[in-house]
């Protein structure tokens, strides 16, 4: 396995000694893990085809929970590495990419939906611009935390975004609660802090339980916001260990040993463990289920970044789930849903309705990517890396 998990950072001239605790961040710390983006793509298909035929995977939503480990991983990974090197964390630049990031294609996709809804007088456009007010204010989570019984119609054309819902409240807060503790403690300190954060989400579910709060804690930024914190927790030990850390080698040994038995884990509560409706909450699940989760993607995580030429980076990171994970799998996520339920209000139901959903879904997302998200990325870049000559030039 050693022969396996073999480090593919490239150092770089760093600004500061220390790293201000965290040397590593500057090598390579916005670096792209392909195998990232292949796990992205199988992701979020375990979710499309959960949505479509939920009972031969009752627990395709733990997708989402991969997402959102990923999430935590590589957002911390880029705000520490940029606090290494400078000392700082550009709140503005890093909500402006945020926004442009995630919103855009997320009112294009409200915006047809909305177009859709006014040619078209079918039940799944009922109430849609309530709903697409609260999808665009990413409030929909909120607003389903909320309800302890049935979901309302509220939210039902865009009952999905409230996976984004979650990401974005806890993009919103983190950065300002890591720049907090990256000023008051340095390495070690800031671990034991984040630690902290990940176990307190599961006292405050295990508080909370009850079959009526299933609602409260499914989509609750404060009840998941652990399972982000996970992902951000092992993006701040790796900043930290350096390269010729024995502790680093032994993390490396051990994310290759996982990585595996972990996936496996991962599949067989896919395979077996249904996780929403009525017939899914269970407290075992709604308290500590959840940080299992988290926990399982970070070893894959961790294998993905540490052992890249074992053979679970290697299958995730061949060019076509790496591709689509890289550039597709957000619009993949925000398309599948209303195109799913639209198909399926003009008659497609089981197999037929898989078949036809995911190249629609992947047509939607490719002109989402090309037409929306491309174009405004890289005007986002131009305008994030025009002013740096000045800025370096004054300091």
């Amino acid at each position: 396995m050693s022969t396996l998990c073999r480090s593919t950072t490239t150092e770089v001239t760093e600004p500061a000694p220390d790293g201000r605790g965290f040397s590593s961040a500057l090598r390579g710390g916005g670096g792209r893990v392909t195998g990232l983006d292949g796990l992205r793509t199988v992701a979020v298909v375990l979710v499309i085809v959960y949505h479509v035929l939920p009972d031969p995977l009752p627990g395709g939503s733990v997708g989402v929970d991969v997402f959102f480990t990923i999430s935590g991983f590589v957002i911390t990974r880029l705000l520490v590495a940029e606090y290494a090197r400078t000392g700082r964390i550009g709140l503005w630049s890093f909500y402006r990419r945020r926004w442009l990031r995630l919103m855009p294609a997320l009112l294009v996709m409200c915006a047809v939906t909305a177009v859709l809804a006014v040619a078209f007088a079918l039940p799944l456009f009922r109430g849609v611009w309530t709903a697409v007010a609260l999808a665009a204010g990413s409030a929909v989570n909120l607003v389903r935390a909320g309800e302890p019984g049935a979901y309302s119609g509220l939210t039902a054309p865009f009952g999905h975004t409230w996976s984004l819902g979650v990401e974005e409240q806890f993009y919103l807060a983190w950065p300002l609660l890591l720049l907090v503790l990256l000023r008051r403690g340095r390495g070690r300190v800031v671990l034991c802090w984040v630690a902290v954060l990940c176990v307190l989400p599961v006292i405050w579910r295990t508080a909370l339980w009850a079959p009526t709060a299933a609602h409260r804690i499914y989509n609750g930024p404060d009840t998941r916001a652990d399972q982000l914190l996970v992902g951000a927790l092992l993006a701040l030990v790796l900043a930290r260990l350096r390269a010729d850390d024995p502790r680093l080698a032994v993390l490396r040994r051990w994310a290759g040993r996982l990585c595996w038995p972990a996936l496996a884990l991962l599949a067989l509560i896919v395979w077996r463990i249904p996780i929403t409706g009525p017939s899914g909450w269970n407290p075992l699940w709604y308290t500590v289920g959840f940080l299992a989760a988290a926990v399982l993607s970070a070893c894959v995580v961790a294998a993905l970044e540490l052992c890249p030429r074992s053979w679970p980076a290697r299958l995730l990171s061949l060019a076509v789930p790496a591709w689509v994970g890289r550039n597709l799998s957000y619009g993949m996520y925000l398309w599948h849903y209303p195109l799913i339920r639209l198909l399926s209000e003009l008659g497609l139901r089981g197999g037929p309705l898989l078949f036809a959903g995911l190249p629609v879904t992947l047509l939607a997302a490719f002109a989402s990517y090309a037409l929306v998200e491309r174009p405004l990325l890289r005007r986002g870049r131009v305008r994030v890396r025009g002013p740096e000559p000045a800025v370096v030039a004054a300091a």
